[in-house]
C-alpha cells in the first residue's frame, strides 16, 4: 500500500509539474499560437509558427513535456536573436542614411530667420545652416565657407571644403562655418529625398535567390507536414503498434524540417550586403541587382566623366586658312555659348579669359564688330542678340548664324555632312573643328585628364576575373585608342552617336550572354547624365559619380556616389562575397537538416537534437549573414574575392 501511495504521489507530482510546464508553455507560445491562427485565417496555413505549434503541442500529448517546453523556449530565443539581427541590420542602414533634415531655417522677407519643414521651402528661397546642422536642401552657397561631412552620401571620411558659388547637397553635415544658401531644388527632388526613397525601395527588389527561397518555403512546408503525418500513421498501420514512437519521430521530422534558417538568413544576407555597400558610398537598388552584380563578367565604360575627370581645358588652338588663334577661339566661344556641355564650357571659359585679357577697357563695347587679326568677328560678353538659327546636332556639334554668317562647330562627321574640306590633326585630345561660311577655320583641342585610379581599377577588374573591358565613346578614334591603351582596356569603339552607342551595347550584351553558362551579366558604367539610355538598357547600369544627379539615380541600378572607378571593384567584390555567404547558409542548413531528418526517421536522435537542427542552425545562419554587414568583414571581402573570384 505504501508503494502504491508513493507511486500515486509521484504521478500526482508529475501531473503538477507537467501542468506547470504546460502553463509556461502556453505563456511563452502565445505569440506563436496567435500568429499561426491569424495566418490560417488568411489562408497561409503552413508556416514556421504552425510547425512549431503542432510539434511542441504534440510533444506534450505524447508525454514529453520538457521537450515541448524546451522547443518553445529555444524557438522564442531564436526568434528574439533573429529579430535583433534584422533590427541591427536595419538600424545600421538607418544610421548610415540619417540624412533627412529635421527642419530648414529660411530667411523671411523682414530679414529674420524662421524654422520650417523642408517640404515647404520653394526654389530660390534663402536658407541658413549653422555649424553641426544637416544641409536640408540642395543649393548654391551665397555666403560663407565650411568643411562638409559627406560620409552619409559618399562613404568618404575626409571633409569637403566648400566656398561661395559651390553647389551643396542635402544630407551633408555642415562642419565649421555659417552658410547662406540659395535653394535650387524642392525637397522632394533633393539628393537626400531621392536617396532615402532609393534605400527604402531596395528591400522590395528581391534577388532571385530570395524569391526562390520564399516560393520554395510555400511548397516545401505543406509537403513536410503531410510527410510527417504519413510518418506518424503509415508505419504503425503497416507494422502494427508503436504509435507513440512514430508520432515522436514525426514531431522530430516537423521540427527539423522548419525552413527558418533559409527564410530568414537569405534575405538578411542581401539586406546586410546592401547596407555594407551604402556605408561605402555605393547605392544598390535591391537584392536582385546585388546578385546580378556578382555575375558580371563584362564591363563597358563611357569615357568622359567615367574614366576621365570630365574637367576639360583648351590645350591647343590650331587655326587654318588665314584665321588667327584669337578669331578661331572667338568663333568657338560664340558657337558654344548656348551649351552647358563640359567641352563647350571649356571653350567658353577660354574665350572669356581672352576677353578679360583684351586691351579694350570698356568691356560693354565688345559687342561691336571689331577686326581681330584682320578677320571680322563678333566678340561679346553677354549679348547673344547677334546669334540666330542655333541648331544642335546630336553627337556631332552645332550650326548657327553669327551676324548672318554660317558658323559650324563639331566633329569630323559634321564637317563631312556639311561638305567642308577640313584637315584632321594628330593631336591627342577631344577636337572641335570650326568653319565659317563653308571655309575651314581650324581646330580647338581640348584635354581631359585620366582619373588617378582608372588604370588600377581596370587591372583590379581583371584580377576579379572580369573577362572583357570595353570603351564606348563619341570621341574620335585616336582619343578612344589612346585612352584604351593608357588604362588597359580590351576593346574600344569610338565616334559613336548616342544611337550607335546603344546599338553597340546591345551587341556586346548578346555576345556576352552566349559565353560560359549563359548566366553572365554585362555592366555599363557611365556618368549618369548623357548615358541614361545605356544605363537603363544594360544588365546592370552603374552610374559613376552620381551624387546629386537625377538621371543617375533614376536610370541606374547601382550608383557609385564618388568619381572613383575603384568603387566598382568594391561593389563587385561585395556582391560576390554576399552571394558566397548566401550559398554557405543554404548548403549548411540543408545538409544539417537532411542528416537529422534521416536520423530522426530511423529513431536515432531525439527532440533536443531536432531543436538544434532548427533553432541552432537558424542562429548560426543569421550570424553568418550578418558578417556581410560588419565593416571588418566587408573590407575583407574586397581582398578575399580577388584571391578567389569564384
Amino acid at each position: 500500500m505504501n508503494i502504491m501511495n508513493q507511486i500515486n504521489q509521484i504521478n500526482h507530482m508529475n501531473h503538477i509539474i507537467t501542468g506547470i510546464l504546460f502553463v509556461l508553455y502556453l505563456f511563452l507560445g502565445r505569440k506563436v499560437f496567435y500568429t499561426a491562427f491569424c495566418n490560417i485565417k488568411k489562408g497561409e496555413v503552413f508556416d514556421e509558427n504552425f510547425l512549431m505549434a503542432i510539434a511542441s503541442l504534440g510533444a506534450f500529448l505524447i508525454g514529453e513535456a520538457p521537450e515541448g517546453l524546451g522547443l518553445m523556449i529555444f524557438y522564442r530565443i531564436g526568434e528574439h536573436f533573429q529579430d535583433r539581427a534584422v533590427e541591427r541590420s536595419e538600424d545600421s542602414i538607418r544610421k548610415m542614411m540619417d540624412i533627412r533634415p529635421d527642419f530648414a531655417r529660411i530667411e523671411t522677407e523682414e530679414g529674420g530667420l524662421s524654422e520650417c519643414s523642408p517640404e515647404t521651402v520653394a526654389v530660390g528661397g534663402i536658407i541658413v545652416v549653422k555649424p553641426g546642422e544637416k544641409i536640408p536642401m540642395d543649393g548654391v552657397i551665397l555666403e560663407g565657407e565650411s568643411a562638409l561631412d559627406t560620409k552619409a552620401l559618399t562613404g568618404e571620411a575626409l571633409p569637403r571644403t566648400v566656398r561661395v558659388g559651390d553647389e551643396i547637397l542635402s544630407g551633408c553635415v555642415n562642419g565649421s562655418g555659417l552658410l547662406r544658401i540659395r535653394v535650387t531644388k524642392i525637397f522632394a527632388e533633393s539628393t537626400a529625398s531621392k536617396i532615402l526613397d532609393l534605400v527604402k525601395d531596395a528591400a522590395e527588389n528581391k534577388a532571385p535567390a530570395e524569391k526562390f527561397i520564399t516560393s520554395f518555403a510555400k511548397v516545401y512546408t505543406p509537403v513536410v507536414v503531410f510527410a510527417a503525418v504519413l510518418l506518424a500513421v503509415l508505419p504503425p498501420l503497416i507494422f502494427g503498434g508503436m504509435w507513440s514512437e512514430w508520432i515522436r519521430r514525426a514531431l522530430i521530422f516537423l521540427v527539423v524540417s522548419c525552413p527558418c534558417a533559409l527564410v530568414i538568413s537569405v534575405p538578411l544576407s542581401f539586406f546586410s550586403g546592401i547596407g555594407a555597400a551604402s556605408r561605402n558610398g555605393i547605392l544598390i537598388k535591391g537584392g536582385n541587382y546585388l546578385e546580378a552584380l556578382s555575375k558580371v563578367n563584362c564591363v563597358v565604360f563611357d569615357k568622359t566623366g567615367t574614366l576621365t575627370k570630365g574637367v576639360f581645358e583648351v590645350e591647343k588652338i590650331l587655326p587654318a586658312n588665314g584665321f588667327s588663334k584669337e578669331t578661331l577661339l572667338s568663333l568657338g566661344g560664340l558657337a558654344e555659348s548656348f551649351s552647358n556641355h563640359p567641352i563647350a564650357v571649356s571653350i567658353q571659359k577660354a574665350y572669356q579669359n581672352m576677353l578679360d585679357e583684351s586691351p579694350v577697357n570698356d568691356k560693354s563695347q565688345l559687342s561691336k564688330q571689331e577686326e581681330v587679326a584682320g578677320v571680322g568677328v563678333y566678340v561679346r560678353v553677354n549679348d547673344k542678340s547677334q546669334l540666330s538659327d542655333y541648331e544642335e546636332i546630336s553627337g556631332q556639334g552645332v550650326r548657327l548664324l553669327v551676324n548672318g554668317k554660317r558658323v559650324v562647330a563639331g566633329n569630323g562627321i559634321l564637317m563631312n555632312a556639311e561638305g567642308i574640306a577640313f584637315t584632321e590633326t594628330g593631336e591627342v585630345g577631344t577636337k572641335v573643328y570650326l568653319a565659317r561660311e563653308g571655309v575651314f577655320a581650324g581646330t580647338i583641342v581640348i584635354a581631359d585628364e585620366i582619373k588617378a585610379d582608372a588604370k588600377a581599377a581596370v587591372a583590379g577588374l581583371k584580377a576579379l576575373g572580369i573577362q572583357k573591358t570595353v570603351l564606348l565613346t563619341g570621341d574620335h578614334d585616336q582619343a578612344g585608342k589612346w585612352l584604351s591603351n593608357e588604362v588597359g582596356l580590351d576593346e574600344y569603339y569610338a565616334e559613336l552617336l548616342p544611337g550607335d552607342k546603344l546599338e553597340k551595347l546591345e551587341q556586346l550584351e548578346r555576345e556576352n550572354a552566349n559565353t560560359g553558362s549563359g548566366k553572365n551579366k554585362l555592366a555599363f558604367v557611365g556618368d549618369g547624365i548623357n548615358d541614361a539610355p545605356a544605363l537603363a538598357r544594360a544588365d546592370i547600369g552603374i552610374a559613376m559619380g552620381g551624387i546629386g544627379q537625377d538621371a543617375a539615380i533614376e536610370a541606374a541600378d547601382v550608383v557609385l556616389m564618388t568619381d572613383e572607378p575603384s568603387k566598382l571593384l568594391e561593389a563587385i567584390a561585395l556582391a560576390r562575397y554576399t552571394k558566397r555567404i548566401v550559398w554557405q547558409n543554404i548548403v549548411f542548413a540543408i545538409a544539417v537538416k537532411v542528416l537529422i531528418l534521416v536520423l530522426g526517421t530511423l529513431g536515432l536522435t531525439n527532440m533536443w537534437v531536432a531543436i538544434f537542427a532548427d533553432v541552432g542552425v537558424a542562429l548560426l545562419a543569421v550570424g553568418n549573414a550578418l558578417r556581410v554587414g560588419r565593416p571588418a568583414e566587408s573590407n575583407l571581402a574586397k581582398s578575399s574575392v580577388i584571391e578567389d573570384p569564384a
